[in-house]
């Protein structure tokens, strides 16, 4: 009993997760393609919360290290006798290049977080709005780098004939394997000293915490998960522009993840179902579909609409989101991690007014359990 409660807080929405995907396998074809595609995005939402749940800075470059995993995954895994009729440009490298399913997604990893660890070095010394605007601003290089530099990839023609291997088996395990690491990292001492920084960064620095370093492995984790997931996302459409890991990519996970609950595994993966799964079902409602003897079809606009309306009455009257940032524990009870502070907060306060001491120093008050 003592580690099903410590383990909860992962084994809970592994459950949610399996079921989505165990449901989704009995669904209508189309249907099932939208259940791996929010499989799919909850992987890039759990993801990004590595970084910003952990650390509190809000961060709109997670996507890049997404976009840079699935053009370096769909070009190695395409097939070799195509690409230089196909991509006439392409270094000779990855011209030749063509590895398999589970390599592709391997080199994915590793991309991304290569290119988290070299940008995350200047960056990380940035905090608030200052941060947003550098990552968001690592955003659009990105893009226009995979737009415009045809010898790294297609430029802005669609990337096309990857195999297509990310179906329900893959998808489900690997969001597991995402939600598993999350989880580890958020519970270890590191990730513990990463929440420090985040209730009051100058207590945690005057605690010995490099504020800078423990930033930067986040941030570089983060990176090595957005680049799987891109993988995951490259494998499962069959091919990928440019278009589909920019802006739209990044605000609607962000979105998900502030909906959920920003401070939290269980906020970050109930977010994501739940407003991609929205998402998918108004898209099909959109195009038309029968439910029963009754047929629905939307008006153009209403996905949009609805999304929207959804993320401002939470935002509104839930600011900590769904989940209140709080992981589910057992008995669902409250989560050992404090909030995140509310903007109405001062800085390094925490929702019981002190600053969290044992956080600040790296000790889990819990400890003793483990």
């Amino acid at each position: 009993m003592r580690a099903l409660r410590r383990w909860w807080p992962l084994v809970g929405p592994s459950l949610l997760v399996t079921a989505v995907a165990l449901g989704g396998q009995f669904l209508p074809l189309s249907t099932q393609l939208q259940v791996r595609s929010v499989l799919v995005t909850t992987v890039i939402v759990v993801a990004l919360y590595v970084f910003v749940g952990n650390s509190g800075v809000i961060s709109f470059g997670q996507v890049s290290f997404v976009a840079v995993g699935a053009f370096a995954a769909g070009l190695a895994a395409a097939p070799a006798d195509v690409k230089p009729t196909t991509f006439p440009k392409l270094i000779p490298f990855l011209a030749e290049l063509e590895i398999g399913n589970i390599e592709s997604l391997v080199l994915a990893a590793a991309v991304g977080g290569l290119f988290a660890f070299i940008v995350g070095i200047p960056l990380m010394r940035l905090s608030g709005l200052s941060a947003g605007i550098a990552t968001f601003a690592v955003l659009i290089i990105t893009n226009n780098v995979l737009r415009n530099w045809e010898a790294i990839g297609p430029g802005a023609k669609t990337l096309s004939l990857i195999p297509q291997t990310t179906f329900f088996i893959q998808a489900t395990t690997g969001l597991l394997i995402v939600m598993a690491v999350a989880y580890v990292y958020q519970t270890s001492r590191y990730g513990r000293r990463l929440r420090a920084t985040r209730e009051d960064a100058a207590a945690a620095q005057s605690s010995g915490i490099d504020v800078h370093r423990e930033r930067l492995w986040a941030f570089t984790l983060s990176g090595v998960l957005g680049g799987f997931a891109g993988g995951l996302l490259v494998h499962q459409l069959g091919s990928i522009t440019t278009q589909q890991v920019f802006l739209d990519l990044a605000f609607i996970t962000l979105a998900m993840l502030v909906v959920g609950g920003i401070g939290s595994l269980w906020g970050a993966v109930v977010g994501a179902l739940m407003i991609a799964g929205l998402n998918a079902f108004l898209a099909e409602a959109q195009r038309g579909i029968t439910i029963g003897s009754f047929d629905l079809e939307l008006p153009g606009g209403t996905r949009l609409l609805t999304l929207g309306v959804v993320m401002l009455v939470v935002v509104l009257f839930k600011p900590t989101g769904l989940t209140g940032s709080r992981e589910l524990t057992w008995p669902f009870s409250r989560s050992r991690f404090p909030q995140p502070a509310s903007p109405s907060e001062p800085l390094g306060s925490s929702p019981g007014g002190g600053a969290g001491r044992s956080e600040v120093e790296g000790v889990d008050p819990s400890a003793t359990e483990q």
